[in-house]
C-alpha cells in the first residue's frame, strides 16, 4: 500500500448501539446453549434493530469467547454464517479473557478511525455450562502415540498402555497457571494488601443490584437487551439486595487467613451469556439516519508481574492492571478523574473495585463519586460471561451519556485474568 493509499486524517468513531441477551447463571437456562448460540441471538437482535441484512451493511464482525471448544475456532465467522448479517460480511475471532469483548471494540474502533470501514460489530460470548472438557493429557499422549505408529502391532501396543485413570477428563479450573490460586483466591490477597473491609463489599454489592433493578424499571435496556431462552432479564439479579443480607453470608475466598470478607454475593457468579456493540463512521452513522449515542476517543492496556511483582504490597494485584492503565491514559487524554461524568469499573469483585479506586487516589487521581460509578449496576447484578462484559459496558455506557446533557464523559475500567486491563473514554459531543 502506497502512502497516498492510507487514511490522511483520524476519523472519529461512534458507538451506534448495543444488543445483548439477558445474562444468566451457569447450568441454567442457558446450559445447552452453544457460544455461538448466545452470540448469534445478539447478534440478530443487533440487525434487526438497525435494519444491517443487505449485503455491505457492516464492514466486518469482530467477536471472542474465553472458555473455546475446537469446534468454536473460527467462532466469529460462523456466528455471521448463521446469523441474519448477510454472509459476505468478513469475520474474525479475538481473545484477551475478561478484555476480550472491550479488546473486541477497540480493533474494529481502529479499523474504522483508520478509514479502513465504515461500520463493523463488535463482541463477545461465554458459557459457563457448556465448557469444554479435554482429554486426559496422558490418555492424549497415547493416542498421539498410536496414531503415529507404523503397524497394527505398535498401535496396539500403545494403546494397552490407556489405564482407568486415563479416562478421566480434564477440566477447565478457574486458576491461573503461574500461581495455581483462582481468580477469587487472588482477590483475596489484593483484598488484604489494601485493607478492604467485608461491609463496604457488600454495600457495594447490593447497590450494583439495586441500580440494575433500578435501569430494568426505567427501561434503559428497553433496546439494549433481547429476550433468549425465556429470560428478558439478567438471571442473577437480586432487587431486593442489601448489604445486610450479604453480611449472613460466608466467605468462600482466602480462607487460610484471618478475617476474610470475600462471599459469594460480593463476587461474581458464573454465567452465561453474549454481547454486541454496533461502531461506526459519523457519515455512515448521518446517511442512515442514526443518531450515535457516544464516540470512543481513548484506550489503553496494561499489565501488572502478579507472579513476581509487589503483590503484597497491592501494586502488582492479578486485577490491579486498570490502576495503572487509566492514569496513563488520562495524561494521555489531558484529563482527570473529576473530567467524567460517569465511571463504569467492571465488578469483578466488590473488593476489587475497592482496591482500584483505592490505588488511583494513591496515584494523585481525584475521588469517585459513589454517584457516578456504576449508575446501571455492573458485573456483580448482571454476571459476568467473560467475553461479553466488556461489549455489555460499552453499550450500557453509550446509553447512559445520551441521558446526560451533551457534552458528557465516561470512563471504563476492565480488569483481565493474567494481570492486564484494558480501560477505555466514551464521549457525548
Amino acid at each position: 500500500m502506497s502512502p497516498q493509499q492510507l487514511s490522511p486524517s483520524v476519523r472519529r468513531v461512534a458507538i451506534v448501539g448495543g444488543a445483548r441477551i439477558p445474562f444468566a447463571r451457569s447450568d441454567g437456562p442457558y446450559a445447552t446453549a452453544s457460544n455461538q448460540q448466545m452470540l448469534t441471538a445478539a447478534l440478530d437482535g443487533l440487525v434487526e434493530r438497525y435494519g444491517l441484512q443487505e449485503p455491505g451493511a457492516v464492514g466486518e464482525f469482530v467477536a471472542g469467547a474465553v472458555l473455546k471448544h475446537s469446534r468454536d475456532f473460527n467462532l466469529a465467522r460462523e456466528t455471521v454464517l448463521g446469523s441474519k448479517l448477510h454472509p459476505r460480511t468478513p469475520a474474525y475471532d479475538i481473545q484477551q479473557a475478561c478484555g476480550t469483548g472491550l479488546q473486541a471494540v477497540i480493533a474494529a474502533a481502529n479499523k474504522i478511525a483508520l478509514g479502513q470501514t465504515e461500520s463493523a460489530v463488535a463482541g463477545g460470548a461465554d458459557t459457563a455450562s457448556d465448557a469444554p472438557l479435554g482429554v486426559n493429557d496422558s490418555l492424549r499422549r497415547i493416542l498421539l502415540e498410536a496414531r503415529r505408529a507404523k503397524s497394527p502391532g505398535a498401535r496396539l501396543k500403545a494403546l494397552a498402555k490407556v489405564r482407568p485413570g486415563h479416562l478421566v477428563p480434564d477440566i477447565p479450573r478457574n486458576a491461573e497457571p503461574r500461581t495455581g490460586l483462582s481468580m477469587g483466591e487472588h482477590a483475596a490477597v489484593t483484598a488484604r494488601a489494601w485493607g478492604i473491609p467485608r461491609e463496604a463489599q457488600d454495600q457495594l454489592a447490593a447497590t450494583s443490584h439495586q441500580r440494575l433493578a433500578a435501569a430494568y424499571e426505567r427501561g434503559l435496556f428497553q433496546d439494549l437487551v433481547v429476550p433468549f431462552r425465556g429470560l428478558a432479564r439478567d438471571q442473577n439479579l437480586r432487587p431486593g439486595s442489601t448489604a445486610e443480607k450479604l453480611a449472613s453470608l460466608k466467605p468462600v475466598f482466602g480462607l487460610g487467613h484471618p478475617g476474610p470478607t470475600m462471599t459469594a454475593g460480593n463476587s461474581t457468579p458464573l454465567t452465561d451469556g453474549a454481547a454486541t456493540v454496533l461502531l461506526a463512521s459519523e457519515e455512515w452513522a448521518r446517511e442512515r439516519g442514526l443518531e450515535p449515542l457516544a464516540y470512543l476517543t481513548a484506550y489503553e492496556s496494561a499489565a501488572v508481574d502478579f507472579a513476581g511483582g509487589d503483590v503484597a504490597g497491592g501494586e502488582d494485584g492479578l486485577l490491579m492492571a486498570p490502576a495503572h492503565a487509566v492514569p496513563r491514559m488520562l495524561e494521555r487524554a489531558g484529563l482527570g478523574l473529576d473530567d467524567f461524568d460517569l465511571v463504569e469499573i467492571h465488578e469483578a469483585f466488590a473488593s476489587q473495585v475497592l482496591a482500584t479506586l483505592a490505588a488511583w487516589e494513591k496515584q494523585g487521581l481525584a475521588p469517585v463519586d459513589r454517584a457516578r460509578l456504576n449508575v446501571a449496576g455492573s458485573s456483580l447484578a448482571t454476571g459476568h460471561p467473560f467475553a461479553a462484559t466488556g461489549a455489555r459496558i460499552v453499550a450500557t455506557l453509550a446509553k447512559l451519556l445520551t441521558e446526560r446533557d451533551a457534552p458528557a464523559r465516561g470512563l471504563i475500567s476492565v480488569c483481565v485474568a493474567g494481570g492486564q486491563g484494558v480501560t477505555a473514554i466514551l464521549e457525548r459531543a
